[in-house]
């Protein structure tokens, strides 16, 4: 199994629950592009979406989003697999998210504290709620939870994240529905 079939079975699992679950599925069909969408694939801006990664899913007793390589991860997904409304929402909101640190602390997002960068990410995190509780089916996504759900996706489908995060068996036994869990306990990879 490549990494794309791996991808499109994780979206199975999750049910629909990533924006566009079907146009995600569909375009995960298409042929792989190598054009940039709108800077994604320069250095700096992968930079900045391993850092807003990275403040979503912290390093902790296990690697944090930035060293799962996240940051690297979007780019290929937006433009692999997002229309081109939301690809043109993710890119703006880019520019949305710096605009708020600027506003916010009179930095970019790279120079805030983590404490300042949890902060605006929290206030991000209930904006798109709050957008999202009033939204009509027809309405544009959030930029942030697209942000949200590929530092997901991106994390817990990555070596790392399968591996370090949660509990890992490379050569799982026979499906066993009525496992005993433990609150608490990591998800099985």
């Amino acid at each position: 199994m490549n990494r794309r079939e791996a991808i499109n079975r994780v979206a199975w699992i999750f049910g629909g629950t990533i924006i566009g679950g079907q146009l995600f599925l569909e375009g995960c069909t298409r042929p792989a592009s190598t054009d940039d969408v709108a800077g994604l694939f320069e250095e700096d801006r992968i930079n900045l979406l391993g850092d807003i990664a990275d403040t979503i899913l912290p390093p902790t007793s296990s690697p944090g989003a930035k060293e799962a390589g996240v940051g690297e991860f979007m780019p290929v997904m937006v433009r692999d697999c997002y229309t081109e409304e939301d690809q043109k929402i993710f890119v703006e909101g880019l520019g949305k998210l710096e605009e708020s640190a600027n506003k916010k602390y009179k930095k970019n997002f790279q120079q805030l504290s983590l404490e300042e960068r949890t902060a605006l990410l929290v206030e991000l995190d209930a904006e798109q709620n709050e957008y999202h509780s009033a939204k009509e089916a027809e309405e544009p996504n959030h930029y942030f939870r697209m942000i949200k759900q590929l530092t997901l996706l991106g994390f817990f489908t990555s070596e790392l994240g399968a591996t370090k995060a949660l509990r890992y068996n490379p050569i799982p036994g026979r499906y066993d529905g009525n496992y005993p869990y433990k609150k608490g306990d990591k998800a099985w990879a």
